[in-house]
């Protein structure tokens, strides 16, 4: 079996390896090299190595290579964003350089731009004045004479305040407002009814009801107009609830505590279902009781069911009712101020103790009187 397989291994050799000759001829000598199947392996495997190894090499001189080049390409674009950074910020300095550095001319107009902001910002802080708060919140900065600024950075100072006065109109005004809008929002009512088709506002502002309309009347640009044009919508719409909510039952009768609100309950004296119109308030008899809005006194008397009862006309649609009183310190037509004494604490009519029946009316219909005191304390927070 050995031999079979050594005869094999020999005669696919010499099929595929067959013996060469390499004859080499000097002068007449001819020499006689012979390549044998072993030697032509050698030289094969030896040439397929320096091939392969050519091949690698190659390789990584060509991965180095673009390597190389996109590090380059990457420190080429980081140097030309910086030097396009640098351009911008130098561009910058020099605009603002040949801005502070102009000529009289160009100072003059500078000047005239601060002066008319000026003149705006005046009238709009002239609509803040009596606003509680106001005046405190946006005072201006004043410069000491020994301000060491140079007059266009001063200049430059004056219209950084500028900014800062109207930002901090706008946020004053738009808090004060929105805090007015939740506040009729808790008492069910809707602000905009309340509020007017125009600003509370005087001179040329009142018919200003865009940017570049005010800008044009007030002569400024117009970002700043929109921004004043913000602040005096919002301190219109402060001013008209303001004013509303003077005149809302939005006060609490008593500060007695709470027995029964308003809904359906059980009747205390037949045990059946029943709407409560108002809300109750305990508290020991001649508890002083008070109107909760300024109005007119529309009714003094007893009422079925009420006992002796006060009615307060509060204009708008609006009527208070307090029963169950053991006596009225009011007439009929007499004009009453908010927190005035009306009565005072009993159970009279359909009662089961000493108690208040307070109730309020919008447009002939019954509201729920916590809304509204709910709003009251929320205001007065």
């Amino acid at each position: 079996m050995r031999d079979e397989a050594e005869t094999t291994r020999t005669g696919w050799l010499q099929r595929w390896f067959p013996v060469r000759y390499i004859y080499l001829r000097t002068g007449d000598e001819v020499q006689a090299y012979a390549l044998t199947a072993r030697r032509q392996i050698l030289m094969g495997a030896v040439a397929v190595g320096l091939i392969g190894w050519g091949a690698i090499a190659s390789c990584g001189f060509i991965l180095d290579m673009i390597g190389v080049s996109q590090a380059e390409r990457a420190v080429a674009q980081a140097r030309a964003t910086s030097e396009r950074v640098n351009a911008d910020l130098q561009a910058r300095l020099e605009t603002a350089v040949v801005r502070m550095t102009a000529s009289t001319g160009s100072l003059e107009e500078m000047a005239q731009m601060v002066e008319r902001r000026h003149a705006a910002l005046t009238q709009v802080m002239g609509t803040f004045r009596g606003v509680d708060g106001a005046e405190l919140e946006l005072q201006p900065v004043v410069m000491s004479d020994s301000d060491s600024r140079t007059p266009i950075e001063r200049m430059a100072a004056v219209r950084m305040d500028q900014e800062r006065l109207i930002a901090r109109a706008e946020q004053f005004a738009e808090t004060r407002a929105e805090r007015l809008r939740l506040a009729f929002r808790l008492a069910g009512l809707n602000p905009a009814a309340y509020i007017g088709q125009g600003t509370s506002l005087g001179g040329p502002l009142i018919q200003a009801d865009d940017p570049s309309a005010l800008a044009a009347i007030l002569d400024v640009d117009e970002p700043f107009a929109a921004r004043i044009l913000s602040a005096t919508s919002n301190l219109g719409d402060m001013r008209a609830l303001t004013d509303a909510s003077g005149g809302l039952p939005f006060a609490r009768p008593t500060q007695a505590r709470t027995t029964s609100g308003f809904g359906v309950r059980f009747d205390p004296f037949n045990g059946r279902p029943a709407l409560h119109q108002g809300q109750d308030f305990a508290a020991p008899l001649n508890t002083p009781i008070y109107s909760t809005a300024p109005g007119v006194v529309s009714f003094v008397g007893v009422r079925s069911g009420y006992g002796n009862t006060v009615e307060i006309d509060h204009g708008g649609g609006f009527k208070t009712r307090y029963a169950h009183l053991n006596s009225a310190s009011v007439q009929i037509g007499q004009r009453v101020a908010l927190g005035q004494r009306i009565g005072a604490m009993g159970s009279t009519g359909r009662s089961t103790g000493v108690h208040l029946h307070y109730e309020v009316w919008m447009n002939g219909r019954a509201q729920n009187p916590a809304r509204f005191m709910k709003a009251g304390d929320y205001l007065v927070q």
